[in-house]
């Protein structure tokens, strides 16, 4: 699950379904608000924040920050598959809605998360949001590799004082231990932890928090 070529289909193959409708991994904005709107709402800034939310396919949640932060954000909603950010895009034009905060912006972006230092200065995201993207590219060996290059990435991207967040049903047990070996080496530190979002549909959720402290 970790080529375009097979998320390109996933999307094309949806969009032949009929009206468009947003696809949510997991669960839907609503599940997690308390975790993300709380954390932006906090940041103390003059500047609007930065709000980056990677692999996002056709979910809703970036939308859903963008018309409920009072707080000017700009939010950047990325997929590497072209067809996804294309439905998004129509969407989007076609279903206007309006922003909690009259500064506030909300764009679509074809992006490789791999790459996030080809298209960000390094400290210069408020919050990245991963739901389910880790979790798929962990499912091949592949996969793996990318998986990591993504948590190093936004390692980078993000401003000391900002956060990452991983939605995901992996158990703690392992998710921990993968994300520490992944973050050792970088220029900073990262302090994680994890949360139990809760049991939705019979599967257990979990939010991966990462908070970034300039190390060295």
């Amino acid at each position: 699950m970790d080529k375009k070529a097979t998320w390109d289909r996933f999307y094309t193959e949806n969009s032949k379904k009929g009206k468009f409708r947003n696809f949510e991994w997991f669960f839907g904005f609503d599940s997690v608000k308390h975790y993300i709107l709380p954390i932006l709402q906090a940041t103390n800034t003059n500047s609007p924040l930065h709000v980056l939310d990677i692999g996002c396919g056709t979910s809703a949640f970036g939308s859903c920050i963008y018309t409920h932060l009072p707080c000017a954000v700009n939010v950047t909603c990325a997929d590497i598959s072209p067809v996804a950010v294309q439905l998004m895009q129509e969407h989007a034009e076609s279903t206007p809605v309006q922003p909690c905060n009259p500064a506030s912006t909300l764009v679509f972006r074809e992006m490789d998360c791999t790459e996030l230092q080809r298209h960000y200065e390094p400290r210069s995201l408020d919050l990245i949001l991963d739901k389910g993207t880790t979790d798929a590219l962990l499912r091949s060996t592949e996969g793996r590799e990318k998986a990591g290059q993504v948590v190093r990435q936004c390692l980078t991207v993000l401003k000391p004082s900002g956060y990452l967040l991983q939605f995901s049903d992996e158990d703690p047990d392992a998710r921990l231990l993968w994300l520490e070996k992944e973050s050792q080496g970088s220029q900073v530190a990262a302090n994680i932890a994890v949360q139990e979002v809760g049991k939705l549909r019979g599967v257990t959720y979990f939010c991966y928090q990462f908070t970034f402290h300039i190390g060295h």
